[in-house]
């Protein structure tokens, strides 16, 4: 099969990753790719968002498969855009996407459906948001309804605060227009988990649980990041809230959306809090999370271009995989200043020798005359396995000693800020 993978970060790299391993696929593209994707693919030059143009190139170069990796493109429509034109595409359609592209249908959805969640209420009028944050208190959350690059949300641990988070999105428009409506949330506590899972608009099956750090420095301080690294299993996601998390939320939600109107094809990712209370959702999203991609698909003992045309088919339940009686960590190196104003084209050294013991996924890299130089504000993700997750932990943080790059920047706690 020729195969096609939408977008160019790290996740999208373990995703070439894992499916250059199966027999099935015999060419494998991506579009746009980066430095490290061109190892394993031959990488495209469409953007992730050109919904026209990545349909034109498929269907121009005979592709039998594409998979849509990022949130914006799933949701303008290009599952919906490739299947028209007869080329099978993994992936939620956009009428099942806006469970990560609006948060306020996602809490609707859960509200209607008994699904654990945070209370809440919804917001277009930044006078009425204000007057709801000083009534409520902090902590608190704010949440821009739509996209934002995993940054529109504040926890907000003071009034003042909060109402600065509504103020920036609402008539600051920090997020464009995704920011014109606001979740109000309260602020749950526990710890808080990722469990990713294919569905196939009727079954669902979660893959092994992750934890990701958002937050930019050590001790869970700083602005949030798209995620600084990632690790899994965590040890406070047992068995018991396993089966808690697959009868009162993950079926529960594939379900609902089916009974909508709205089949999911494609990987639910479930943010859950571990309250007091039991597990709640925090937020979905529509697509594999990244890092937690590259820790959970380094522990895949299966095809996954397999998984991928049984999730699209309706097959998920007779597919064939299990997971790696092992731990995974992922460490994410980045740009000095990220996620704020960083810079790029700095040379990386060290990448050879730390591909010994560990996958180095590229996130925001790109060739210049030879040398790979940065690209992004995640740079890398170092991907480790172990027998235990401090051996895990241990090996990813040893594998990263040799790459350098001009203020390259990493937490020291993964897996142990929680």
């Amino acid at each position: 099969m020729k195969v096609l993978v939408v977008g160019g970060g790290g996740r999208e790299h373990a995703i070439c990753w894992k499916l250059a391993q199966s027999p099935k696929v015999t060419e494998l593209f991506c579009a746009p790719g980066n430095a490290g994707i061109a190892q394993v693919a031959k990488c495209v030059n469409v953007k992730a968002t050109d919904v026209d143009g990545m349909v034109q190139w498929a269907r121009d170069n005979a592709m039998d498969f594409v998979v849509v990796a990022p949130d914006d493109p799933l949701a303008l429509g290009m599952v919906d855009a490739l299947e028209a034109a007869g080329i099978p595409a993994f992936g939620p359609r956009a009428n099942a996407a806006i469970i990560e592209a609006s948060k306020a249908f996602s809490k609707e959805l859960m509200k209607k459906y008994h699904i654990p969640t945070a209370k809440y209420e919804t917001f277009t009028q930044l006078d009425k948001a204000l007057a709801y944050i000083e009534e409520q208190g902090a902590p608190i959350v704010v949440k821009a309804d739509g996209l934002a690059l995993g940054k529109g949300v504040v926890v907000a641990s003071t009034v003042e605060d909060a109402k600065t988070a509504a103020r920036e999105m609402m008539e600051d428009k920090k997020f464009g227009e995704s920011g014109s409506t606001v979740v109000i949330e309260e602020c749950m506590t526990g710890p808080e988990i990722t469990v990713l899972a294919f569905a196939d608009g009727e079954h669902v099956r979660p893959m092994i649980s992750s934890q990701d750090h958002k937050r930019a420095f050590d001790g869970n301080q700083g602005p949030n990041t798209g995620g600084m690294g990632a690790i899994a299993p965590p040890p406070q996601y047992t068995p018991e809230v396993a089966k808690r998390c697959v009868e009162e939320i993950f079926q529960p939600t594939v379900a609902a959306l089916k009974a909508e109107g709205r089949p999911f094809h494609g990987v639910v990712y479930f943010g859950l809090m571990l309250t007091p209370d039991g597990p709640k959702v925090v937020e979905y999203n529509a697509r594999f999370g990244d890092p937690e991609c590259q820790a959970v698909l380094s522990l895949l003992d299966g095809d996954l271009m397999d998984i991928f045309t049984a999730c699209r088919e309706g097959t998920l339940d007779k597919a064939d995989f299990s997971w790696k009686e092992q731990a995974a960590c992922c460490l994410v190196l980045a740009s000095g200043g990220y996620p704020l104003d960083y810079k790029k084209g700095c040379p990386i050294s060290g990448l050879e020798e730390a591909g010994k013991s560990a996958v180095v996924f590229h996130a925001g890299t790109a060739e210049k005359n030879g040398q790979i130089v940065t690209n992004g504000g995640r740079v890398l993700g170092v991907t480790a396995l172990g027998d235990t997750l401090e051996h895990a932990i241990a090996n990813a943080y040893a594998a990263a000693k040799p790459i350098s790059f001009q203020d390259m920047h990493f937490r020291t706690d993964i897996g142990h800020a929680f």
